[in-house]
């Protein structure tokens, strides 16, 4: 019997972050607020999502870990404690240029696109099997 891989998103977004942050490209985490345990301000949620710039300069004690994206950032000046479950990301992208990456669900189903951020347009996300 064959042991169930580990899941390839936390690998991605690491992978992706750090693209980006070669590059000087700000990353954004689109997260589905309504996943259990996620942890964000809610008046910063829309239809059920958030954005949020994971870039090093916007976040401290950033923790892009297996199970969990965890980090302090200020929301209107005001600091926050955010927490993020692994399944909850849909999506990373860089700000600048709006390329990313989606990510599908485990039955493998692919997620709509996240929403426009108010970054300068909509992202130009695909879905990367």
């Amino acid at each position: 019997m064959t042991a169930t891989p580990t899941s390839r998103r936390p690998y991605l977004v690491r992978a992706m972050h750090e693209w980006m942050t070669d590059n000087g490209q700000t990353p954004h985490l689109v997260v589905d607020a309504g996943v259990d345990g996620v942890e964000v301000p809610s008046a910063y949620v829309k239809d059920g999502r958030v954005i949020l710039n994971v870039s090093w300069q916007a976040t401290q004690s950033l923790k892009l870990g297996n199970d969990f994206i965890e980090f302090s950032a200020r929301f209107g000046g005001v600091s926050h404690h955010v927490l993020v479950p692994g399944r909850a990301v849909l999506g990373i992208y860089a700000r600048e240029t709006g390329q990313g990456m989606l990510f599908q669900d485990e039955e493998g189903d692919t997620q709509p696109p996240p929403p426009a951020s108010g970054g300068g347009g909509k992202p130009k996300l695909r879905v990367v099997k």
